[in-house]
C-alpha cells in the first residue's frame, strides 16, 4: 500500500509518499510544491491543485492523508490555508483516493511521542522510522512524511 502525506502551506506545499508492507516503511518520493508568490492567489492555487495531481498520477497511492488547518491569529493566513487543503483534496477526490485527515499535534504525537514536539525532532523520528541516511529536507516534506507515517498508524490501530 502506498500512503502520500500533505503539508499544505501557500508558499510552500510538502508532499511525501511511503510505501508499507507488513510493518515495513520506506520512502517512495518526497518534496515540495513551491508556488510564486508574484502570481495571483488563484493561479497560485492552481498550482499547488496541477502538481499534487501530477505527483498522484505518478506514485499511484492508495491513500491521501493531509494536515489540518490550525487555527492562526491572522485570519487572513488561516483562511488562506484552508484553501489549499481544499485544493489539495480535490486532487484526491478526483483521483478517487481516500482523504484522512490529522491535526499536527496527532501527528507530532504519532511520531515522536510528544504533540508539542519541534519541526527538528520531527524530522529526526522521520528519519529514523523509514531508516533514511540523510534528514529529508526541507522541514516541509519531513512534516508531509509525518502525515503519511501518522496515517500509517491510524490504519494499523484501526485493522
Amino acid at each position: 500500500m502506498r500512503i502520500v502525506g500533505i503539508d499544505p502551506g501557500l508558499r510552500c506545499t510538502g508532499y511525501g509518499i511511503i510505501s508499507v508492507r507488513g510493518k515495513n516503511l520506506s520512502v517512495v518520493q518526497y518534496g515540495t510544491i513551491r508556488t510564486n508568490s508574484h502570481h495571483s492567489f488563484s493561479r497560485r492555487l492552481q498550482t499547488v491543485y496541477d502538481d499534487i495531481t501530477e505527483v498522484l498520477e505518478i506514485y499511484s497511492p492508495d491513500e491521501f492523508s493531509i494536515e489540518e488547518a490550525f487555527y492562526s491569529k491572522n485570519a487572513r493566513t488561516a483562511l488562506q490555508l484552508g484553501h489549499v487543503r481544499g485544493v489539495a483534496m480535490l486532487a484526491a477526490v478526483h483521483a478517487d483516493i481516500p482523504v484522512a485527515e490529522y491535526s499536527a499535534r496527532k501527528i507530532k504525537m504519532a511520531i515522536t511521542g510528544r504533540g508539542g514536539a519541534s519541526k527538528e525532532q520531527v524530522q529526526f523520528m522521520v528519519t529514523r522510522l523509514l531508516n533514511l541516511q540523510d534528514p529529508p529536507t526541507p522541514t516541509d516534506a519531513s512534516d508531509a512524511l509525518a502525515c503519511a507515517i501518522c496515517h500509517q498508524q491510524q490504519i494499523q490501530v484501526q485493522a
